[in-house]
């Protein structure tokens, strides 16, 4: 933050390096998986259930729970499932101004690939979607809480 003063006026500018305060926290921690056993479970075997939940409610149903699921599978026999996963990590802290905590995405879901899906499960429930209902589920529940109203559509567009 940059505070010029100009006869008696102090004007504050905002750069790009200081967007830190404009973060809202994590509401549970990397390492909480008590707080969701079930889900710790799950993600523990088979962490492509929990990433495939997440992927849809984060990226809005562009794509399927089976099928992020399945590339996380397949990218998992490789030893590379972080090269898929953490940009949806980077999706869900843009979506509500999370910072990268402890680390970059990335190093979390290379170093800590359970523990990442199941913190950004736990988010998107304390947040009011749930996961394991699915894209839509969580969309109608929206609809009808007024929290996401539909996109208007023109009846007659001019050409």
């Amino acid at each position: 933050m940059i505070e010029t003063t100009t006869m008696g006026t102090t004007t504050k500018d905002s750069t790009k390096g200081d967007d830190h305060e404009a973060h809202s926290k994590w509401t549970t921690g990397l390492c909480g998986c008590r707080e969701d056993f079930k889900n710790c479970l799950i993600t523990c075997f088979c962490p492509c259930i929990t990433f495939g939940r997440n992927a849809e409610i984060i990226d809005k149903n562009v794509i399927s729970c089976g099928c992020s699921g399945l590339v996380l599978f397949a990218l998992s026999y490789v030893g590379v499932p972080c090269l898929y996963s953490f940009p949806y990590r980077r999706k869900l802290r843009a979506q509500y101004s999370l910072p990268a905590e402890p680390c970059s995405d990335f190093w979390v879901h290379c170093c800590c690939l359970h523990c990442a899906l199941c913190q950004e499960y736990r988010e998107l429930k304390n947040r009011g979607l749930d996961p394991s209902l699915g894209w839509e589920a969580n969309a109608e529940k929206m609809y009808k809480g007024g929290a996401m109203a539909p996109p208007a559509v023109p009846q007659d567009m001019p050409r």
